[in-house]
């Protein structure tokens, strides 16, 4: 499906500058298409919570699967491990990792747009 299928099938007035001009009183809700309706969060929720069970079990069995004992040494200590508890501790550090970065230029990009809006003039400053 092409951008251009989409424009198609798009009904008249449905632009959002048209929109904005009528007054509420005036605008007319389109119920979906017959046979044709639109996900709810609940069916959202319900598909996450399914797809997490799967991950759930699958890790489940990743862990039955591998639980020779290791050796780990880090840093001077030494001790034993399971080697899918190992994994799964190396993966989870990867995780956070990732994470710290993502959090730190989501709190960079908000920083340069807040000091941007404030040297236009935009929202949040004073009056």
């Amino acid at each position: 499906m092409s951008f251009q299928d989409d424009a198609a099938r798009t009904p008249a007035g449905s632009n959002p500058r048209e929109r904005d001009t009528a007054p509420p009183a005036q605008r007319v809700v389109q119920p979906p298409a017959p046979g044709r309706s639109r996900p709810t969060r609940t069916a959202a929720l319900w598909v996450a919570v399914a797809v997490g069970l799967v991950v759930l079990v699958m890790l489940i069995v990743f862990f039955v699967q591998n639980q020779d004992m290791i050796t780990v040494r880090f840093f001077g200590l030494e001790g034993t491990l399971a080697l899918g508890t190992t994994l799964f501790i190396a993966a989870v550090g990867g995780g956070v990792l990732v994470a710290l970065a993502g959090g730190a230029r989501i709190l960079q990009l908000r920083l340069s747009n807040h000091r941007r809006q404030k040297a236009v003039g935009g929202p949040g400053t004073p009056r």
